[in-house]
């Protein structure tokens, strides 16, 4: 039913449960693809060198170290593992990997790393709801 998952990765406590599920789900289908999807917001241009390139910089290493960590939680799955580190509103990521590669299912935290963690669901989590032509699976 589900071959083609995405899991949606950025380092959060929910986003690492959902990493769990995203694995278990993957093993029970026998999905061909678990795709580990990082978005991490633009650097301002503004910002002019040397700052932008260092906070370029620190963003891919924090995409990467949360990339490490999902696919720890992951272990070993029957497909292949697939990963993707993009610049950009995350959510918008999120959709257009997930239509461009024909996922089937779409796995993310309720809430991740955002600065409003109080909300009951994360703006990011909604916008991929809202907007998603494949079922969404939201992790608390």
């Amino acid at each position: 039913m589900f071959k083609n998952i995405l899991l949606a990765v950025d380092g959060s406590e929910h986003a690492l449960r959902a990493a769990h599920i995203a694995a278990e789900l993957a093993r029970c289908h026998k999905a061909n693809s678990l795709r580990l999807v990082a978005a991490y917001d633009p650097v301002p241009p503004y910002l002019g060198e040397p700052n932008f390139q260092i906070i370029l910089d620190a963003q891919l290493k924090e995409a990467d170290k949360s990339i490490e960590k999902t696919l720890q939680a992951v272990g070993e799955i029957p497909g292949e593992i697939k990963t993707d580190v993009l610049q950009g509103p995350p959510a918008e990521a999120i959709l257009d990997i997930a239509n461009t590669r024909e996922c089937d299912l779409i796995i993310m935290g309720s809430r991740g790393l955002g600065q409003f963690t109080g909300l009951l669901l994360g703006s990011q989590s909604q916008k991929v709801v809202q907007h998603a032509n494949c079922p969404v699976l939201i992790v608390k």
